[in-house]
């Protein structure tokens, strides 16, 4: 007899709950999100989570995998989607169908002219869509795949990579973080067709990367460049600065980082600053405010030990990576690897901070860090993808903290009000006259401080316990800048 709680004696649903569960089934698979089908089924997403891990139970599959798009589904999960869309469309039928009767009692008037056809239609005719003329079914295609090796041609690896990755209902799934690993060096090597590259990372985009992929290209990307170890003892902070081209404001993150390196911490930067007119305006600023600009990780490795802080433009690490930057004025889309990048961590530091502006994009992150060993990073929520705090707004700081999530939330300031930079000053001598006090700005000061109080905070060996000691301490850094030679 079954239990109370909807199960027999040897855990399995009752037919009601089974067939519940694969209506929740059937619009996770529409929805793509758990938040969306909850929605749309009138439950909670608590209580389509739940149902979801007992989906997951019963099939013995994790029938989808989050990426940063939602949920992309399992080759078991695409191959049951048609006869789930199937049944629960005769589920509707079967509960609209009485709202569509006669009403009960009423006479069905007979006009002489009832009888069956001699000869009954059959079912409409119809053929897959994703089965193409003289293409091979499912399970021949999976074969085919499988004949290519590890030992193939690099090109035939990633033909093969991205079949498996972009080819369709039924015969699609994410990579492996081998797969993925490979795909990216191959690209990277220069091996592969310039429509492959341009295929792979398009796919992986528009259906949104999992964090095995992202770990996979991370660990591409890290051995591409030859990155050092957290064992190397080369760094305490990695601090990715990829910025947009179309960003107008002063790089304010960088006083930040100054101000790091000035509590005795080793901040390596890295980043870039897209193709345009100021692609330079990274390397001008770090110039102009003495950080040490290199043309590799060797001369990153000697600034650092000399000066505690260095910038990397991430061309001098790897001009293959920075072409890769390049497909987005030809896409029109920004790609996998504009992500992945910033944990690449060349010189190996224990900590990172990035910036992330989707929330979605930040869950992710944080997943593939974790994929990757990272101990402790903290990602600042906002409106930028680059570490730079926002205190004029309420701001979520997403972090791993000895291996663990753990996020804390930063209030917004109050009563701190904007200053129009005089006219006298171009944005760049504005930029450094906030710092050497030629110019008062207690707006800008406020983003600088909030954010190196970030970067203390992330920092394992770093004594604070909370965002408001941090920012403390990253308050007093700031009045005794002009005594630090950073």
């Amino acid at each position: 007899m079954a239990e109370a709680n909807g199960e027999d004696g040897a855990g399995k649903l009752d037919r009601p709950n089974q067939l519940r569960l694969l209506v929740v089934f059937d619009a996770l698979l529409r929805e793509g999100s758990v938040g969306k089908a909850a929605a749309g089924l009138g439950l909670q997403s608590s209580a389509v989570s739940r149902m979801l891990g007992q989906l997951r139970d019963m099939y013995g599959d994790p029938l989808f995998v989050r990426t940063a798009k939602g949920l992309v589904p399992t080759p078991l999960a695409e191959g049951l989607r048609l006869r789930l869309r199937a049944l629960a469309a005769e589920t509707e039928q079967l509960i609209l169908a009485p709202l569509a009767m006669p009403v009960s009692g009423a006479p069905a008037v007979a006009d002489g002219w009832t009888r069956s056809p001699l000869i009954a239609a059959p079912p409409l005719a119809v053929r897959r869509s994703a089965l193409l003329q003289g293409e091979p079914p499912p399970e021949a295609f999976a074969r085919k795949l499988a004949r290519i090796g590890h030992n193939a041609e690099p090109q035939k690896r990633l033909a093969k990579y991205i079949a498996t990755a972009g080819n369709g209902i039924g015969r699609s799934r994410p990579l492996t973080i081998e797969e993925a690993e490979d795909a990216l060096a191959i690209v990277l090597a220069g091996e592969a067709d310039p429509v492959q590259a341009g295929a792979l990372l398009a796919i992986l985009q528009y259906r949104g990367a999992s964090a095995a992929e992202m770990a996979g290209f991370v660990k591409a990307l890290r051995r591409h460049v030859g990155a050092y170890a957290p064992s190397d003892g080369l760094a305490d902070l990695d601090w990715p600065a990829y910025l947009s081209p179309r960003l107008r404001s002063p790089p304010w993150f960088l006083h930040a980082a100054r101000l790091v390196a000035q509590a005795g911490y080793r901040v390596i930067l890295h980043g870039h600053f897209g193709h345009g007119p100021d692609a330079g305006k990274l390397e001008l600023a770090a110039e102009t405010a003495s950080i040490p600009v290199c043309a590799s990780l060797s001369e990153a490795k000697l600034a650092l030990a000399n000066r505690s802080i260095a910038y990397l433009p991430i061309g001098a690490a790897s001009p293959q990576i920075q072409s890769l930057f390049g497909l987005y004025s030809i896409l029109e889309m920004r790609l996998p690897v504009n992500a992945v990048v910033r944990l690449l961590n060349p010189l190996g530091a224990p900590a990172s901070l990035l910036g992330v502006t989707l929330s979605s994009q930040r869950d992710i992150m944080r997943d593939t860090a974790m994929l990757l060993g990272v101990h402790d990073m903290s990602i600042l929520g906002g409106n930028r993808d680059f570490a730079e705090a926002t205190p004029f707004r309420a701001t979520e700081l997403y972090r791993l903290v000895g291996g663990e999530p753990f996020d804390t939330r930063i209030a917004a300031r109050r009563n701190i009000a904007a200053v129009t930079p005089p006219v006298a000053y171009t944005s760049r001598e504005y930029w450094n006259a906030v710092w050497t006090g030629a110019a008062r700005d207690d707006a800008a000061v406020a983003v600088i401080v909030d954010t190196a109080a970030a970067a203390l905070l992330t920092m394992p060996a770093c004594p604070l316990q909370s965002f408001d000691a941090a920012r403390a301490a990253a308050s007093t850094l700031w009045s005794e800048r002009g005594m630090a030679k950073a």
